[in-house]
């Protein structure tokens, strides 16, 4: 598959996960920096190709056949990333942006070299799950976003859900990564915004944060 392919189909798939995020060509166009005629003609090709659902005006969404190759793909790329941040101490962003340069260039049989290195990783420095080479995710449980919390509660971060470097900037400032505590003090519902405290310093999040960061109740 072409690398124009692996990147169309695994987009459509973050933005499921995504907390159902838009996948209709024009978002898509965005997302991919094309446009919005090239994303539309891709769409097409692709249900033809059976890897793509596509029906005009409406959301895109996958195949079973276009969410295996998807899931390849996100495989790939989380095994690069666990492997450069573990092995070559890069960081969160950098990882990321040299993942999606390796992760078209790299065979199965590579991949499955990478994860029995690295003692089969469960998931990558960000905490997104590495799928197996059958395409499946290790449960997750007591899992939720952060978006979701209660307040008074701890919370322990499990995942970083995101590949906008400024996201990740802002977490390493803030002292926020995976194993990190987040106390919940205030949840302001109707703005959308939740205060918290984390390393010592209280913190106003907005959902465009919250929504990508999930935890687990801390016990």
């Amino acid at each position: 598959m072409s690398i124009s392919i692996e990147n169309f189909v695994k987009t459509i798939y973050l933005q499921e996960q995504r907390m159902g995020e838009d996948t209709r060509p024009g978002t898509l166009a965005k997302l991919l920096n094309i446009t919005n005629a090239a994303t539309t003609d891709m769409a097409r090709n692709l249900a033809q190709k059976q890897l793509v659902n596509y029906t005009k005006y409406q959301k895109l969404s996958l195949t079973p056949e276009g969410e295996r190759l998807a899931l390849n793909i996100l495989r790939k790329h989380r095994l690069w990333e666990a492997f450069l941040h573990q092995t070559l101490g890069l960081s969160l962003h950098e990882i990321h942006e040299e993942a999606e340069r390796l992760e078209h260039l790299t065979s199965d049989f590579l991949a499955d070299k990478i994860d029995l290195y690295l003692n089969f990783p469960a998931s990558d420095p960000h905490g997104d799950p590495i799928p197996g080479s059958e395409g499946t995710f290790k449960p997750e449980s007591d899992t939720i976003l952060l978006s979701d919390t209660d307040t008074g509660k701890e919370y322990i971060v499990t995942r970083l859900f995101s590949s906008n470097p400024n996201f990740f900037d802002f977490c390493a400032s803030n002292k926020i990564a995976i194993g990190s505590i987040i106390r919940i003090e205030n949840n302001f519902d109707e703005m959308k915004m939740i205060e918290i405290s984390v390393d010592g310093k209280k913190l106003l999040l907005n959902e465009k944060i919250t929504n990508k960061i999930y935890v687990k109740i801390r016990k």
